[in-house]
């Protein structure tokens, strides 16, 4: 039987509405499912799921693991298809790869923000065209494909929607990997580890807004701020990238 949820969406959620639509989102991924609760699971933004009971799991679980199996299969790739490249090419360009920016250029072209189960306040603030929700919500699928049809499927699925964006970073067209380039900077100055900090956290617990500050050798370095961590940690290590390059000039 049908969960609800797939027969009377209410107004404040997302466009899926019947289980034609279902079958319709699967092949748009060029997934054939076995069980379509998964894919319902990694569509459900939080801002849905908390408010009302009956409704499903938010995709934050999923998201975990699809954040660790895109790794696995992305290194793996870049592991066997460049025996050449020493590990630090290997991070930069697994870096690049996985990176907010792409993972979202990814989600946009397979129309995900357009499925989406969020709440209506979500919706009016952007939501569906959000980075970050955009990136997680790819990961959470990708951690959906991973439990229906196992690695080999899950693999297929990544690196088969990863293509662009693989022959982007390999030509050096790709936005910027800051917390990389930081790191590679200061490890040529001392062996000390570069780490990041969540300063503050602001925002209802389904859009929360993080600033974040990049530490080395106990100080400071930047500062920035987004809507997920990752976007923080990124924008405080292009802050401290900045401030360096002042301090050279």
């Amino acid at each position: 039987m049908s969960p609800w949820y797939l027969k009377n969406l209410p107004v404040d959620g997302g466009a899926m509405n019947s289980e034609e639509t279902i079958k319709n989102i699967g092949k748009r991924l060029g997934v054939r499912w076995k069980n379509t609760e998964l894919l319902n699971n990694a569509l459900t933004h939080s801002s849905f799921s908390i408010e009302g009971k009956g409704r499903p799991a938010s995709n934050q679980r999923l998201e975990f693991l699809g954040d660790a199996v895109l790794e696995l299969v992305v290194s793996e790739f870049l592991y066997n298809s460049f025996p050449q490249y020493t590990e630090g090419d290997l991070t930069k360009l697994r870096a690049a790869i996985v990176c907010e920016p792409s993972l979202a250029r990814v989600a946009r072209k397979l129309g995900l923000g357009e499925y989406l189960y969020m709440s209506r306040g979500e919706e009016k603030s952007g939501g569906r065209e959000r980075s970050s929700i955009l990136a997680d919500t790819f990961e959470s699928v990708l951690g959906a494909v991973y439990l229906d049809g196992g690695l080999e499927e899950a693999g297929k699925f990544a690196l088969g929607h990863l293509e662009e964006v693989v022959a982007d970073v390999l030509e050096g067209r790709v936005d910027r990997d800051y917390k990389t380039e930081l790191q590679e900077i200061l490890q040529k100055r001392s062996s000390s580890t570069v780490s990041y900090v969540i300063l503050k956290e602001d925002g209802p617990a389904h859009n929360r807004f993080f600033t974040a500050g990049v530490m080395f050798m106990g100080k400071q370095m930047g500062v920035g701020a987004g809507h997920s961590k990752k976007e923080a940690e990124q924008q405080a290590a292009r802050h401290a990238l900045e401030r360096m390059d002042c301090l050279e000039d």
